[in-house]
Formats: C-alpha cells, sequence, structure tokens
C-alpha cells in the first residue's frame, strides 16, 4: 500500500491541487487537527515553527492537514493559518477512514509515515517539538532495548541489569502503576499473589515496576509493597519513552515480553487477572478470550459472542465455532488489520456493561452476537438472528468491506 492509497491521489495547496507523487521521497506528517479544539489552536503556531525550521534546514518533510472542523467555512478559516497540505475537506470517508486507520482517539495528533505510507511514529508531536527535533529527523522510533536500559534496582537499592535477566532465560512483565491509583492498588496485591506462586514453582518470570508516582516518596512508599524489581524513579526519561513504546494511555498497565525481548502481550494485564494461578504463564494471546479479558477492546475492532444465559454445553459449543472462525479471518487480515474475539459468559462484569451500553435485552438461552468498534467513533452492531458459522463469516466480512449498518454509543 502506497501513500496514494491512504490519503488519496491529490491534496490541497491553498486555492490549488497537487499531486501525491510529489511527496515521494519525503516523511509526511498527518495533522489531525480543528478549528474548534484549544490544543489545536495552542499546537498549530508552533507546529508550523517546528515546519518552517525544517523547512529551512533541507529536510525533506511535508504535512498533510487533516481536519475534524464542523463546517467548510471552519476548515478554511483555519487552513488559511496554515503553510503546509491539507485534505480536502469534503472527503470526510477518507479522513473517517484515516481516523480509524490510525486510531486517533483525541486532537492534536500528529502521525508520520514514510514516502511509501508506513508509520514511523504516531507520536509525532512528541517528535517535532523535542530539542533536537532537526538533528533526530525522521524520527525513527527507538528499539524496544533502547527504551529499557541496562539498570534496575531491587527492593535493597542493588542494581540488577537487564542482561542479566536476560541471560537467565526470564519472561518479563512491565508493571505501569502508581501509589495514587486506586485500580491499580487494587491489581497490585493480586499480581503479587501470582508472582510470589509462580516463583515458588520455580517459573522463569521477572516483574519491573515502571513508576507513575509523583514524587520519590509516593515511589519508595508503594514499591515498599513489592516483591520485585523497579525502573529507579530518577529514570523519568526513560519511563516516558516506555509508556510511549507501548502506547500506555491508562494505568495500572501491564506488558509481557519473552526471554528474547519479544512483546508477548502489551495488553496482557486482564490474562493476568484472570489466571491468579499462573497455568497460563507466560499468558500468550489466546485466539478467543472473555470479554473481561480483552484488554484491548477500546481500540481494536471486536467480535464478540453474548453467551450469559446459555448452558454450558452451548457455551462450549460456540467458543469452538469462534476458535474455528478466528483462526481463519486471522489468517486472510491484511498487515494494518487487527480483530480481537471474544466471549461474555458471565453476567456481570464487562458483557453486562456492553449490553446496557448497546441497549440489548437481558441475556437469553441462545447466542448473540455484536461487533464491537469503539476506537471509531463508540461504533457498533448488533446481529438480530441466529448465530451460526455462516453468520459469522458474513458479519465479519460485511465489517472489514464495511458494508454494516453500524450504531453509535450514546
Amino acid at each position: 500500500m502506497g501513500l496514494a492509497d491512504i490519503i488519496g491521489s491529490q491534496l490541497l495547496q491553498k486555492d490549488s491541487k497537487v499531486e501525491v507523487e510529489s511527496l515521494k521521497g519525503k516523511v509526511v506528517g498527518l495533522y489531525f487537527s480543528a478549528h474548534w479544539c484549544p490544543p489545536c489552536r495552542g499546537f498549530t503556531p508552533k507546529l508550523a515553527e517546528q515546519y518552517k525550521a525544517l523547512q529551512a534546514a533541507g529536510k525533506p518533510f511535508e504535512i498533510v492537514f487533516i481536519s475534524s472542523d464542523k463546517s467548510q467555512d471552519q476548515f478554511n478559516e483555519y487552513y488559511a493559518e496554515m503553510p503546509w497540505l491539507a485534505l480536502p475537506y469534503e472527503d470526510r470517508d477518507r479522513k473517517a477512514k484515516l481516523s480509524k486507520k490510525f486510531k486517533v482517539s483525541g486532537i492534536p495528533s500528529l502521525v508520520i509515515l514514510d514516502d511509501e505510507g508506513k508509520v514511523i511514529t504516531t507520536d509525532g508531536r512528541g517528535a517535532v517539538t523535542d530539542s533536537e527535533f532537526i538533528a533526530n529527523f525522521p524520527w525513527s522510533p527507538p528499539t524496544l532495548e533502547d527504551v529499557l536500559g541496562d539498570r534496575f534496582v531491587d527492593q535493597d537499592g542493588k542494581d540488577v541489569t537487564l542482561s542479566s535477566l536476560t541471560s537467565a532465560g526470564k519472561n518479563i512483565g512491565l508493571y505501569f502503576s502508581a501509589h495514587w491509583c486506586p485500580p491499580c492498588k487494587g491489581f497490585t496485591p493480586k499480581l503479587a499473589e501470582t508472582y510470589k506462586k509462580l516463583q515458588a514453582d520455580g517459573k522463569p518470570f521477572e516483574v519491573i515496576f515502571v513508576s507513575s508516582d509523583r514524587d520519590e516518596e509516593g515511589f519508595k512508599e508503594y514499591f515498599g509493597e513489592m516483591p520485585w524489581l523497579a525502573l529507579p524513579f530518577s529514570e523519568r526519561k526513560q519511563k516516558e519513552r516506555l509508556s510511549q513504546y507501548f502506547d500506555v494511555s491508562g494505568i495500572p498497565s501491564f506488558v509481557m515480553l519473552s526471554p528474547e525481548l519479544k512483546v508477548i502481550d502489551k495488553n496482557a494485564r486482564g490474562a493476568v487477572a484472570a489466571d491468579p494461578e499462573g497455568k497460563d504463564f507466560p499468558w500468550y494471546p489466546k485466539p478467543v478470550t472473555e470479554i473481561d479479558a480483552c484488554e484491548s477492546i477500546n481500540d481494536t475492532p471486536t467480535v464478540c459472542l453474548m453467551l450469559e444465559g446459555c448452558d454450558e454445553s452451548t457455551q462450549t459449543s460456540m467458543e469452538d465455532l469462534l476458535l474455528k472462525v478466528s483462526k481463519e479471518v486471522r489468517a486472510s487480515l491484511k498487515e494494518d488489520e487487527e480483530m480481537n474475539f471474544c466471549l461474555a459468559t458471565k453476567a456481570d462484569g464487562l458483557g453486562g456493561r456492553v449490553r446496557q451500553l448497546t441497549k440489548m435485552e437481558a441475556p437469553g438461552g441462545k447466542a448473540e452476537l455484536i461487533v464491537l468498534d469503539v476506537g471509531n467513533e463508540g461504533s457498533y452492531y448488533v446481529h438480530k438472528g441466529a448465530v451460526d458459522e455462516s453468520t459469522l463469516k458474513i458479519v465479519i466480512e460485511d465489517f472489514r468491506a464495511e458494508n454494516l449498518d453500524m450504531a453509535h454509543l450514546g
């Protein structure tokens, strides 16, 4: 897929049109912004200064404004302040697809692409506002080894190196948490119990606490409750780089890594919480999960079978069916496509919340099918009728082809 496939063949350059082909050889920033958004209004002039500095330095860089304005007049007024290109305002369908493709949940947002349309970084704002933004161009993201570093501390304050963990074959859990966060305070003792159980069983497992505490005193108090390692609190820049690398937008968050520093699951908290005995350690993602363990449900399209009112035999057979279909669908996904497959088998928890938000009726004795695309303006689709293999495949195919009549939360 090339750049033209993503943003179209023509763009606006003030009152004229330019071919996307003219961007060949350039790094391209997609700037999601809007006239009505105060943070955008504050960031745009700063971005314009950095853009002009990059131009003056001879860097092959261009920006394309992707507008979330509410009218053509607003777009015209706002774009008049900008020195770069823009997606034509009337191309609303493409704007919506771009927001969905790059999971833009808030503005301003700057996504950096190479001239073939491949993502360099989704944290373009951080890249262009860095003090060394010109020297660091084109802002290729650091490797995992770069952001992890090689120094952690144990409860006695002694240094422990990353190389000592990997050479011992340890699976590593990165625990993003903070003393002031109530959900963290609830999850930490549960994680500690699982950690101690795995240690007692001789499993190759280590956890590294990555603190979002507000001061070192809070960090020390909270770390004192933990039986594992920590990134030193003084390493604030390292902490920010880790949060950015793994797109940590909320805590508690738990990332599982293999001894080879390959990501097993960057949203592993649900899987860990659902397996206190550690039977599924190191928690490789399952093709089909319980909805409460589906950590990326807000970001990734999710196919869910609602089975709360079904007997155990029906739940088992429908899980087998969804597992079969999920394997076939995943084998056909494009490089930039993702999809979750999950089950709701209990009346409480997230399944009940989904029913409430999507105005589904109370659970009955049959399977129900819902497709959630929360990251796309809270979209969802509830299938009316029986659920079988053919139904599942047709609904999923129609969703991928954008042929479903999606409703919206709220």
